[in-house]
């Protein structure tokens, strides 16, 4: 495994909330070094295995969260100026965000309304036009039906009625959300609170260069999401890897309604402790990883290179789909930067898929043995109780039977 990329210094804390939470969060992990510690709950949390296995639990989850809540989809700086596109599948959904000519973003079903056929390949682009490629129906980026092949023989078509299938979308401090039913309420100001967003403009994330996209698979999306949201495993799964930069079971809680963040003691934090707090630099001392519910993780937004990933359950309550994106704070000027940044590229595809990953089938191959019994999630584990709460939550407002046993 090569080294870890650097922990180079990027966003620069200019508004004074955003700059007294960062020292606010670096102050607690400080202390955390000095005893030894790290933020816990009160009690355990135990999980039933059956809610990770069971297929009827798992199209709940589909449809109560990711169909109706508001999702992170895509960054805007994958589309970053008009005629820019963007095509993904999402739980089963075929998606094509685009940029129209006024810079509006659009969200539409990437299905020809003529016979179905997919309009544009997943992946992003530039167009004109989107044109499907089984009869040539054609469309402009605001998904208006623009043309008809041979339409003087197919018949009169009423092209009002027949543009692409319309979502909900709305787009803030560089993300961009989609909400999967067509014709509801996307409240980005109800789902997400101010005070998160005022940090999430922090990071910048709307001005960034998008170096790379890579899509990994995985095991059950909530296995994969476990991951994500606790480093207790660091010194163990991690060893000669995110271990050497980061130190393990040692981290400061934080949480917005379902949203959270878990900021991770970096080895610099060492130096720190018996040095005016002046001269501290959040930026190099702590790993903040904010976690968008259900499925958004930003590592490395106070850093000058960010790896973001999307996790989504895949088509089968046994696999998930990941994009991993890395965002530069500006386009590499030379070979040398570009080389930078293809490390860091791999590194993070290669501890995320060959570690987190791997671990994570293990976990899967060994469920239907254990369906009776249930995971312990410790006090250490402040974020993947907080996501199995708020989970169940949502759930259990929406009706149904899930096993419950953590609350």
């Amino acid at each position: 495994m090569t080294t870890a990329p650097e922990y180079a210094a990027g966003v620069a804390f200019g508004d004074a909330t955003v700059r007294a939470d960062a020292f606010d969060v670096m102050a607690r992990l400080v202390e955390h070094h000095r005893h030894t510690t790290t933020d816990t709950v009160a009690d355990q949390w135990r999980e039933p295995v059956r809610n990770y296995t069971d297929p009827e639990v798992w199209e709940r989850e589909v449809q109560a969260v990711h169909r109706t809540r508001p999702l992170p989809v895509a960054l805007s700086c994958e589309l970053p100026t008009p005629g820019s596109y963007k095509a993904v599948e999402v739980v089963g959904t075929p998606l094509v965000l685009t940029r129209d000519r006024g810079g509006e973003l659009r969200a539409m079903v990437n299905s020809c309304r003529h016979r179905g056929g997919a309009i544009l390949p997943d992946g992003t682009g530039q167009t004109r036009r989107l044109t499907c490629p089984y009869h040539s129906w054609s469309y402009d980026l605001a998904g208006c039906l623009t043309g008809v092949y041979g339409e003087k023989t197919f018949g009169p078509v009423d092209r009002s009625e027949l543009g692409l299938r319309q979502l909900p979308v709305a787009e803030r401090a560089g993300i961009v959300f989609v909400c999967l039913t067509p014709g509801a309420e996307l409240d980005l100001d109800a789902w997400i609170d101010p005070e998160l967003f005022t940090l999430l403009d922090a990071l910048e994330l709307a001005g960034c260069h998008h170096w790379s996209t890579r899509t990994l698979d995985g095991p059950n999306w909530k296995l994969v999401v476990d991951g994500y949201l606790e480093g207790y495993h660091f010194a163990s799964l991690h060893r000669t890897t995110v271990f050497r930069t980061n130190l393990s079971n040692m981290a400061a809680f934080d949480s917005w309604g379902p949203h959270q963040r878990n900021s991770f003691a970096l080895r610099p934090i060492a130096q720190a402790v018996d040095a005016p707090p002046e001269t501290w630099d959040p930026r190099t001392c702590v790993g903040a990883i904010y976690w968008l519910y259900p499925g958004l993780a930003i590592a490395g937004g106070w850093r000058e290179q960010v790896a973001v990933s999307f996790v989504f359950p895949g088509r089968t309550w046994d696999s998930s789909r990941t994009e991993q994106h890395i965002l530069l704070r500006r386009e590499p000027l030379d070979d040398e930067e570009r080389k930078g940044a293809d490390h860091t590229r791999d590194w993070f595809h290669d501890v995320v898929l060959d570690e987190d990953y791997e671990a994570g089938f293990g976990i899967q191959r060994g469920l239907a043995a254990m369906a009776d019994q249930d995971f312990v999630f410790g006090r250490n584990e402040p974020g993947v109780q907080h996501f199995h709460r708020t989970l169940g939550e949502h759930l259990a407002s929406g009706g149904g039977e899930r096993a419950v046993r953590g609350w």
